[in-house]
């Protein structure tokens, strides 16, 4: 049974089938609208790291019973390079990447100059007091600490199992 037949409002005769696997207008449509796809899909933050050498910083956020340790990777940056802010709850991490790349050969020159500004938020799950934060920064890798406030600290209780 054909759904089609179901539907009351069309007609009962059916269109000719056409065979759009061989038909060079139909592929080149699809390749087009392929090509497409692709192409607008690809601005994210994946694509801006892939054309700009890692615009976006790689974030890591660890919770231990006392603190949240956040690590960002910040490679070729100095500490003036880049802020690192806290409103409330929200930390937020910006800067700007700059790379200058010259190189002579003999009668040839080849120079390539990137830039690029960035800016990471994450919200914590308190709000903290800004002097209590610690931020540390080495080798290209930002360290915040953030200590907890007592009333997000919680005591870990052990449970006992029992066998049923």
């Amino acid at each position: 049974m054909k759904l089609g037949s179901l539907v009351p409002w069309r007609e009962r005769s059916e269109p000719a089938v056409r065979d759009d696997a061989y038909d060079p207008f139909t592929a080149f449509r699809r390749d087009v609208d392929r090509m497409f796809d692709d192409f607008f899909t690809g601005f994210g933050p994946s694509a801006l790291r892939s054309w700009s050498g890692s615009i976006t910083p790689t974030v890591d956020a660890t919770e231990t019973e006392k603190e949240v340790v956040i690590t960002a990777e910040l490679p070729g940056l100095d500490e003036k390079d880049f802020e690192v802010t806290l409103t409330g709850d929200l930390l937020t991490i910006k800067g700007e990447k700059k790379t200058e790349q010259e190189q002579r050969n003999g009668g040839s020159y080849y120079a390539e100059r990137r830039f690029g500004s960035f800016s990471r938020s994450l919200r914590l799950p308190f709000e903290v007091k800004d002097e209590d934060v610690n931020a540390t920064y080495q080798k290209g890798v930002l360290t915040i600490r953030v200590p907890k406030p007592a009333e997000a600290q919680s005591a870990v209780k052990r449970i006992e199992v029992k066998a049923a």
